[in-house]
């Protein structure tokens, strides 16, 4: 089977709130698409990693998410990633792959990934939710299958505002004070930083758009107030909403950027009535 490399593009970290500064790393891998196993589609959460006999749990962001087009998309742990893939049978190859460089306390578990999944073909075997990615070395990638939480009913939690080139995280100042959650009642509900807003909110094909925001009179200062200034460019018009996994990517008219990522405890309370 003739193998065809294909060609590496930057995808939108920024939109997923990952984009800070890039980097580049080289991978070995090309190949024609393969159709098995079925990884494509599939967010597929990192358990673990096995290097040389260790064994290291992953961070709750680590991830990898295959498409459809020869590319793929994640997160080491820490820092996101863009990479070309190919698929040959049961071997999966990712090459060209390009990452964020933000600031991490520890990289032992980042560097460990990055290594097990850039080095050349990897071996894929696929048990119902399970995935496991191995190298000619013995080395191993745990990964499960999570589906993406849903847009309506969830609380989401903002993270990180900006526009189509950049993003950056919330001033420490209003971390955790800022939330959207869509009802089924076709309203969004939530906090903008400081003032608490309400607005209609019509989902439809890819689109939200938001009425007029109706806001509680708190004066805001310093960085709660111009957190808030950000938000409010969501509303009174339409806004596109990208959907992975747990984290939910809304870019309005004007090129505004919000990344927010789903409440897992309330989640976990959800399950539990």
């Amino acid at each position: 089977m003739q193998k065809q490399r294909l060609t590496p593009t930057v995808m939108a970290l920024a939109a997923a709130g990952m984009l800070t500064a890039c980097g580049t790393e080289t991978g070995s891998g090309s190949g024609s698409v393969g159709s098995q196993p079925n990884l494509t589609g599939v967010h597929w959460s990192v358990e673990s990693v096995t290097v040389n006999g260790k064994k290291q749990q992953a961070p709750g962001d680590a991830y990898v998410k295959i498409g459809d087009k020869g590319k793929a998309e994640g997160n080491y742990g820490c820092n996101g990633f863009t990479a070309d893939v190919s698929m040959d049978g049961d071997s999966v190859d990712f090459a060209n792959a390009l990452s964020t460089k933000a600031g991490c306390d520890k990289l032992d578990f980042e560097n460990a990934l990055k290594g097990a999944i850039g080095k050349g073909e990897l071996k894929a075997a696929v048990d119902g939710d399970k995935l496991t990615l191995t190298t000619d070395k013995g080395d191993r990638v745990a990964l499960t299958s999570k589906p993406d939480a849903p847009l309506t009913g969830t609380k989401w939690n903002v993270n990180a505002v900006g526009d189509r080139k950049a993003v950056a995280p919330l001033p420490k100042e209003v971390d955790g004070k800022a939330h959207l959650t869509f009802g089924k009642d076709g309203m969004v509900r939530g906090k903008l930083g400081c003032n608490s807003v309400t607005a209609k909110a019509e989902v439809k094909d890819g689109q939200i758009t938001f009425g007029a925001p109706r806001t509680t009179r708190m004066m805001c200062q310093g960085a709660e107030g111009e957190t808030e200034k950000k938000l409010l460019k969501l509303f009174d018009g339409k806004v596109s909403y990208r959907l992975s996994h747990n984290g939910l990517s809304l870019t309005a008219e004007d090129g505004t950027v919000v990344s927010a990522n789903a409440d897992l405890k309330q989640e976990k309370q959800e399950k539990q009535k």
